[in-house]
């Protein structure tokens, strides 16, 4: 499929479209915990297909959104629940010695064949799907502390250079895999580069993002770049990277957001995952997506979505009520 095409049309068409980033209701649906979809490929592509064939307004789907699969790949330990997202402990790498020593893992490593096997089984799915992979600041957060970065862009710059390239280079090798499986593009979460400035963000974020694009991105396949941790600061440093499209989370301002970045790039975002689709009523739910389909209106490139991954245990009424909402606007906005 022709991404940039895809992308023409959907900016064209009057329509609003929503790619909320929300698997964990899907798992729910098919009887499975978070263990058992992040273990299993196939019970991935389960829950992500049960999920397209219950709600048909998403105009693409997503996968999960699981920010530990490379850290293990490159040995990290991670630790595993039945109804959360699995989390990295400690740190892998401790200074420069160990980082030179460090190997860049093959795609045989840990859960990474599981992952590329549930982009493979979801290509069969009716819509695109998108798969998902960390981003190179955040995973050299994972393996070297994310506190520890914080103070080693400053005090070993060139340490956490190498450590960076060897993060890329591995991302590299997945991302091409992943779209080697048939997968139409990849969410790529950055959270971490959002905790430094955006000069920062130039050096140690953006040239190794820039790089995974340059490797990866074609016009049959798409990199979103996703930083739920920007808070407005570094948008201009994400745009540098050349990405497909953009994924903001519920800490930024939506509309300047959108001022910041191309018209001719999809720009995602942002209802909080957590306060409005998890905890809310809803009706509160279908208040704050309205709210925030009027405000985007004028903003053709505007793509609704959560801020991040919606966490397990989001009623089925939210989500209903989230989709209503977009029914609704469409409604009433083409009908004029």
């Amino acid at each position: 499929m022709n991404v940039n095409n895809w992308k023409k049309k959907l900016i064209a068409d009057s329509r609003r479209i929503a790619v909320p980033v929300m698997t964990h209701p899907g798992i729910e649906m098919i009887g499975n915990n978070v263990k058992e979809a992040v273990s299993s490929g196939k019970v991935h592509f389960e829950a992500v297909k049960a999920l397209s064939e219950k709600y048909p307004l998403p105009e693409a789907m997503t996968s999960i959104m699981d920010l530990s699969v490379e850290a293990q790949a490159f040995g990290s330990l991670v630790s595993f629940s039945y109804d959360s997202i699995p989390s990295v402990e400690g740190r892998l790498v401790e200074d420069a010695a160990g980082i030179d020593a460090l190997q860049v893992p093959s795609l045989d490593s840990a859960r990474v064949p599981e992952y590329l096997q549930a982009a493979r089984l979801s290509t069969t799915i009716a819509k695109p799907v998108f798969a998902g992979c960390i981003g190179p600041f955040s995973l050299a957060g994972r393996l070297y502390g994310m506190t520890e970065i914080m103070m080693g862009i400053y005090i070993e710059p060139e340490a956490m250079h190498v450590l960076l390239e060897k993060c890329t280079e591995f991302l590299i090798q997945y991302v091409k895999a992943i779209k080697d499986c048939g997968s139409i593009g990849v969410i790529m979460a950055e959270p971490a580069s959002g905790l430094i400035s955006n000069e920062d963000c130039h050096v140690f974020c953006t040239p190794y993002v820039k790089n995974i694009v340059d490797a990866c991105q074609d016009e049959n396949f798409a990199i979103v770049l996703h930083n739920c941790g920007n808070t407005g600061h570094c948008t201009e440093s994400m745009v540098a990277t050349g990405a497909w499209g953009f994924h903001f989370g519920n800490k930024i301002d939506m509309l300047q957001a959108l001022e910041d970045c191309p018209q001719d790039a999809l720009v995602f975002g942002n209802l909080d995952p957590v306060s409005v689709f998890k905890q809310a009523d809803a009706d509160t739910v279908y208040k704050l997506t309205s709210n925030l389909l009027q405000a985007t209106a004028k903003y053709p490139n505007f793509v609704l979505s959560s801020g991040c991954d919606t966490p397990p245990g989001v009623s089925e009424e939210n989500i209903d009520a989230f989709y209503k909402a977009l029914e609704d606007f469409n409604n009433e906005a083409n009908s004029h």
